[in-house]
């Protein structure tokens, strides 16, 4: 597949561009005053289940508000599955939900998607009739980067903008802390208790995971780590800094290869299967979306076969699009800890 374009990346690729333009289609999503209530929790979400207004200024500058706080809400599956941590439940959800090898969809965290109206989980798909018989009070979604929002259509984004206010939030050349604060921030403008057990629970879990992690990546200085995605004719190497979380991985000490960028947008280094050799690694984090190959397609590929730190059985799942908060990223950083614990520096 030629990932030099836009639309053909965009299906396989993480931030291989976006829905071009979508931003001016969406200004009837809000108006742009500063006055919104960027994620205050309290008093202002019991406020706004009385009947008074809601509103929420997302990481396009964009407000969006409502009369009423609002209760049918459509997000992207891996939003979706963030606000469900808080306890904030969606009707509809879109993108990528779809079992992998008889296992949940990493992308879905703990949602029971039989409860949910799916919109669509291919790039491309989302069924504005479906979504307009929701009777939708907000979409939300995950821009890579803004203002795009991320598996809403550009051909219909006009006339999904106008059945209800919608909400970006930013995943792309931030560290990870952002998105999950502002994920923790909209949760509480919609009503959740911050304070509860679970929500707390998992809050320290992600702290000792992060402590954690930053002990590994110290006691192994040196250790080259790759991040990467395939398809069938090409391996895609990450560019760190334009992802949050590996961004957020180097701020803790993880030494990350660097991948070259091959395009206008910047996320990844394109290199042909014959030239996969190209940069050494001593730990490979692998893409475990439904878009990607898995582990066990990349073994036909006789380069990536022969690999040190695949010979060395040195990988680890690199969950790209894991839901932004505390409960969804604590294994992530401890599955990476164990996985840098354990490899060893490698010879080429």
């Amino acid at each position: 597949m030629p990932t030099h374009h836009p639309a053909l990346s965009r299906r396989t690729l993480l931030g291989a561009g976006g829905a071009l333009g979508l931003g001016a289609l969406l200004t009837a999503c809000g108006g742009d005053s500063d006055a919104a209530s960027s994620g205050k929790g309290g008093k202002d979400a019991a406020d706004a289940g009385d009947g008074k207004p809601w509103s929420f200024k997302d990481d396009r500058g964009k407000t969006a508000s409502a009369e009423r706080l609002p209760k049918n809400i459509v997000a992207f599956i891996s939003t979706a599955a963030a606000l469900h941590d808080y306890g904030i439940a969606c009707t509809g959800v879109f993108g990528p939900s779809k079992p992998i090898d008889g296992k949940p969809n990493p992308q879905a965290g703990d949602l029971d998607l039989t409860k949910l109206t799916s919109l669509g989980t291919e790039w491309g798909q989302f069924n504005i009739e479906k979504y307009a018989a929701l009777e939708p009070d907000l979409l939300i979604s995950n821009m890579f980067p803004a203002p795009a929002l991320w598996f809403v259509p550009e051909e219909s984004g006009k006339k999904i903008a106008s059945l209800a206010p919608t909400v970006g939030i930013d995943g792309a050349r931030v560290s990870l802390k952002q998105p999950l604060e502002r994920y923790t921030e909209l949760a509480a403008s919609l009503g959740a208790d911050l304070e509860t057990e679970k929500v707390r629970a998992a809050k320290a879990r992600f702290q000792k995971a992060e402590r954690t992690l930053r002990k590994a990546a110290a006691a192994n200085r040196g250790l080259k780590v790759l991040a990467m995605t395939g398809d069938a004719d090409q391996m895609y190497v990450a560019v760190p800094d334009s992802y949050c979380d590996l961004n957020y991985f180097k701020d803790l000490g993880i030494e990350f290869v660097e991948g070259k960028k091959s395009d206008e947008w910047g996320f990844w280094e394109f290199l042909s299967w014959e030239n996969a050799d190209r940069h050494h690694a001593d730990l490979i984090m692998i893409d475990n979306r439904t878009t990607a190959l898995p582990p066990k397609e990349l073994a036909k590929k006789p380069t990536w076969a022969q690999l040190p730190a695949v010979k060395a059985g040195q990988t680890v799942a690199w969950s790209m699009e894991e839901r932004y908060s505390y409960a969804g990223y604590a294994p992530v950083l401890e599955g990476l800890a164990t996985a840098v614990e354990k490899s060893k520096r490698l010879k080429r």
